[in-house]
């Protein structure tokens, strides 16, 4: 297992997962880095993402033409994606 981050493979497999155009997931995956790296961190320094906190504010943003749906699918397949290469593990 690779634990680098490829983001054009990235981009390509969740685009294979969700039918959703490269440059719309790029916005999405812009999005959700800035809501993740401004979320503050607990007492033992993780940070918890409520996943339909993070949707909604992709939602948000004047860029994003996705409709629901297709965003959490482009962060599921994400998800999915980071969990097979090693990088993540969901803690659902």
């Amino acid at each position: 297992m690779s634990s680098t981050l490829n983001e054009k493979e990235l981009v390509q497999y969740i685009a294979a997962e969700t039918g959703a155009e490269p440059e719309s997931i790029r916005v999405v995956l812009k999005h959700e880095k800035t809501y993740i790296n401004t979320a503050e961190a607990n007492e033992q320094g993780e940070v918890e993402i409520d996943s339909d906190d993070l949707v909604d504010y992709v939602l948000s943003r004047k860029d994003v033409k996705l409709d629901e749906m297709t965003v959490e699918a482009v962060l599921d397949a994400e998800m999915d994606y980071l969990n097979d290469i090693g990088i993540a593990v969901d803690e659902d």
